[in-house]
């Protein structure tokens, strides 16, 4: 608290006799004073509990075709807490949505999925990772061609990287075609465009989210491979 502050709040006269200014003064004085002890108390109650429960989230990074689709697979799982679609991979710093597509970037649309360990483990999530999407071709997913399309597990450490290895192996079992999925080191991540995020969300009757999300939602819940947290 400043100390001008402090001596309009000490200095001040008796109420009686002050004027209605003074009076509407000595408030606003009392009014700041209270705000600048309070905010602290008050950010520590309620984003200092946030920051905290971000810090004990995992996170996976996941690259299956468009990050609309893997996105809205993933936000429907127990467990998971945040979605974040982006890019990793490429050559060029803060790429646009434009230049991603237009294959030159070398990036991957992938998203960042934070999720809780003591709910879902990373294997699990590996596991609805094979089944929500076609690991077998390169650089495509249905109509989706290019490498910004391709399948690919950034690993955040080491046991990542195994159980990445080994559920891969374990999966390809279930392909009649060779697994073609990329298992590398996390890169840089950029977080994609606002109006990307929370996209079939947000969009569900767009034509690409009413064509291709949609059925693949209703067939991964029929196949009890994600619920319906709605």
């Amino acid at each position: 608290m400043s100390g001008t502050l402090i001596s309009t709040i000490v200095d001040s006269p008796p109420a009686d006799a002050q004027t209605p200014a003074m009076k509407l003064a000595s408030a606003r004085s009392w009014f700041l004073a209270v705000s600048l002890i309070a905010a602290p108390l008050l950010q520590a109650q309620y984003f200092f509990p946030q920051t905290k429960t971000m810090e004990k989230l995992s996170t996976a990074t996941l690259g299956g075709g468009c990050f609309w689709c893997v996105e809205a697979v993933f936000e429907q799982l127990p467990g998971v807490h945040n979605v974040v679609s982006g890019y990793a991979g490429g050559k060029t710093d803060n790429p646009t949505y434009r230049e991603v597509c237009e294959g030159t970037t070398g990036h991957a649309e992938v998203c960042q999925i934070h999720f809780d360990a003591k709910v879902i483990s990373y294997q699990k999530i590996l596991e609805v990772f094979w089944l929500a999407h076609d690991p077998t071709t390169l650089n495509r997913q249905g109509n989706d061609v290019g490498t910004q399309y391709r399948s690919v597990i950034y690993y955040h450490d080491a046991a990542q990287q195994t159980a990445a290895t080994k559920s891969k192996a374990a999966a390809g079992k279930d392909f009649r075609d060779p697994i073609v999925t990329e298992i590398s080191p996390l890169p840089k991540f950029y977080e994609a465009e606002q109006y990307h995020q929370d996209y079939f969300l947000l969009n569900p009757n767009q034509g690409y989210c009413n064509a291709i999300i949609a059925p693949k939602l209703r067939k991964l819940l029929q196949d009890g491979v994600i619920s319906d947290k709605k």
